[in-house]
């Protein structure tokens, strides 16, 4: 403990000092250098020692006050452990010094005890953060990183960090991020950072200016910073509102983004992605992105051997693949291909669900985009997995299903490949999502087809799937079973016909309760009243 030992020890040996001081002064000086020599063996938070130092710290001497500083300083950079008020209390008292080398190591000693959980929330109960937003004014700039390096440590706990968005330490850290001095930028944006994650407080961060100074920062040469940037800025983005204010006050934002994903930082290059997923939520960005060159990028970490660079690619292009001007030119880039790849990537259903909804969004309203997927292999590989999938995936793959089961030019190569196998089992899954999208699909399939031979040969499970529906009580489902019946009978395929008339005639297919006097669903109704009009 280099610097308060010789300190101490200065104190110890002048005789102008021994005259100036007073008694308990002399005697904390003594207890000190004692409890130095033998630092292995003490507890400095203990009532001895920590009586001994506060004695320093409310000495009108102001080179006691900086041994007692740089004291608490060296204690705590090894002493990492909850601690009480006592020995809060005064390093809060050295960080009121107008002297900067008090103010320097006083607020190290603070950022050293604020990495500890229960010492980041008192500290702030304590009054902790108006000293350290003056200090971060402070013109010194170790002054400055020091008491900002503090409240980066503070906002990480969730307890303080609505508090330090109204403490008004938002307007220094946004203009400290600005520092020529690299640690106090990394110190602030960080900092910055860690307030991105409410709601609220992002809300306070966009109203203290803090936007454009991380915007800016984005084309800082320094990794770290960057990360911190684009971090916050994809927080940011998560909010409708902020993306409205992003897109009319930084038109550089997509640009620098789209820059920033071919970083040789991987860490920069996920969350510069992220942050792009989270803005192609609404349709004017997923439109931009592609204009400023994203394509390229994306399909390049599509391909990644860094899986969370992979899930932010996949989720971003299942965002972009919404606007439908976006299918072609995510088609022509070579798309199609990487997503088929990813529909069964290992142990990750987020990146399986991404790569699948993209799919599906790109087969959404272009006959072409469907045979597309249909020549890559895309509806093979989804039929080979769904049965042994996670749920989550399922709901996907059947939804994807129903869309497919729409195309006209699609059902009968639907029918030829296998796809009723696949989707009756999935009618009986306990997933009320999957249920219902696998059951619309094979509605699609009854509907305006020139062969009936395979829904013929599938009929009785068709039939079990309708009967089960009809008594779910559940709208949807009885909705769902009551069109396929209705396009079954308007396919004019007698044999179908007279089958469904056996049925309902048997109760197999219960239509009781489901007419307009038994029934307040008005939809459901009339569905029943057409089809006991066609089986007339």
């Amino acid at each position: 403990m280099g610097c308060s030992c010789s300190c101490l020890k200065g104190h110890e040996d002048s005789g102008l000092y021994r005259q100036l001081l007073a008694d308990n002064e002399r005697e904390a000086i003594a207890s000190l250098l004692e409890y130095l020599e033998n630092r292995s063996g003490v507890d400095f938070f203990s009532e001895g020692p920590l009586r001994a130092l506060s004695t320093l710290v409310y000495s009108d001497n102001i080179d006691l006050q900086r041994s007692a500083a740089l004291a608490f300083a060296e204690i705590t950079e090894k002493e990492i452990r909850p601690v009480t008020r006592d020995v809060l209390e005064p390093i809060l008292i050295l960080l009121q010094s107008s002297d900067q080398e008090v103010q320097r190591a006083a607020c190290a000693a603070l950022g050293n005890l604020a990495v500890n959980d229960e010492n980041k929330v008192l500290i702030v109960e304590m009054g902790g953060l108006t000293p350290l937003i003056r200090q971060m004014m402070c013109p010194n700039i170790e002054v400055q990183c020091n008491a900002v390096g503090c409240i980066t440590n503070l906002a990480t706990q969730d307890e303080n960090k609505t508090k330090i968005a109204k403490s008004g330490a938002l307007i220094p850290l946004t203009k400290l991020a600005n520092s020529p001095d690299l640690r106090v930028q990394r110190n602030a944006t960080g900092a910055l950072l860690n307030m991105t994650h409410s709601y609220e407080n992002r809300k306070e961060l966009v109203e203290a200016g803090s936007v454009p100074v991380l915007v800016q920062l984005l084309s800082n040469s320094d990794p770290d910073i960057q990360y911190y940037c684009t971090t916050a800025l994809s927080n940011i983005a998560v909010d409708e509102e902020n993306r409205k204010i992003l897109s009319t006050t930084e038109p550089k934002l997509v640009s620098q983004l789209v820059q920033l994903m071919d970083s040789s930082s991987t860490r920069v290059q996920c969350q510069a992605t992220l942050a792009l997923r989270n803005l192609a939520s609404d349709a004017l960005y997923q439109l931009e992105i592609v204009r400023a060159g994203g394509l390229p990028n994306l399909v390049q970490l599509l391909q990644s051997p860094h899986e969370p660079l992979v899930l932010a690619a996949v989720a971003c292009i299942r965002n972009i693949s919404i606007h439908p001007m976006n299918e072609v030119l995510i088609i022509e880039t070579g798309f199609l291909k990487p997503l088929v790849d990813l529909v069964d990537y290992p142990n990750n259903t987020e990146i399986q669900c991404h790569a699948v909804s993209s799919l599906r969004n790109l087969a959404a309203s272009s006959e072409r985009n469907r045979m597309a997927l249909l020549e890559a292999g895309a509806i093979k590989k989804c039929k080979d997995m769904v049965l042994n999938a996670q749920e989550n995936v399922q709901s996907e793959i059947s939804a994807c299903f129903a869309i497919l089961a729409l195309a006209d030019e699609l059902k009968e190569k639907l029918l030829d490949m296998g796809i009723i196998d696949v989707l009756i089992p999935l009618t009986k899954s306990s997933n009320a999502e999957v249920c219902g999208n696998s059951a619309a699909a094979l509605a699609n399939l009854c509907s305006r087809i020139k062969d009936y031979s395979v829904i013929l040969e599938h009929y009785d499970d068709l039939s079990d799937f309708i009967s089960n529906f009809l008594k779910s009580r559940n709208p949807t489902f009885e909705h769902i079973a009551l069109w396929t019946i209705l396009q079954l009978l308007e396919s004019n395929n007698k044999e179908i016909k007279d089958k469904i008339k056996k049925e309902i005639s048997k109760g197999k297919i219960d239509l009781t309760n489901l007419t307009g006097e038994n029934n307040e669903n008005h939809e459901i109704s009339n569905l029943t009243m057409q089809i006991l009009d066609l089986i007339k």
